[in-house]
């Protein structure tokens, strides 16, 4: 699996004549773990302030593609506030070595898992010795 960066078209890059008034778009990568299992991958992402509903995650073209939008749990305007909520954004790009059709996900406190079995023929698995 190997992380796919992905241009942004020209009439999304800022301009320097961008109106001030409106809050821009951002988004961050976020950090996430890699683990292989017998059976399958495992990918950890932190994302917090994601909600289900707000949690975006497909595969076309071998990209998997994982994208949310982070929101604060109390909606009402803060007097103060040490940080802020940024929107996630990362791709990926999958090998023959994962059964897309199979993938699941989890969210759980803001870390999203995600589980790519192994296709078929990529499973190990124990060739048997014959004594001639």
């Amino acid at each position: 699996m190997v992380e796919r960066t992905v241009a942004v078209p020209e009439s999304q890059q800022l301009e320097a004549s961008t109106e001030g008034t409106r809050t821009q778009e951002r988004y961050i990568t976020p950090p996430v773990d890699i683990y292989e299992m017998p059976e399958s991958l495992v990918v950890t992402a932190d994302v917090p302030g994601v909600s289900q509903e707000d949690l975006e995650i497909r595969v076309d073209n071998n990209v998997l593609t994982i994208q949310g939008r982070a929101k604060h749990a109390v909606t009402d305007e803060s007097t103060y506030r040490e940080y802020e909520l940024v929107n996630v954004f990362r791709q990926f790009e999958l090998t023959d070595t994962v059964d897309q059709s199979k993938i699941s996900a989890d969210l759980k406190h803001g870390v999203l898992t995600l589980v790519l079995p192994k296709a078929e023929a990529a499973k190990p698995r124990q060739i048997p010795v014959r004594v001639s």
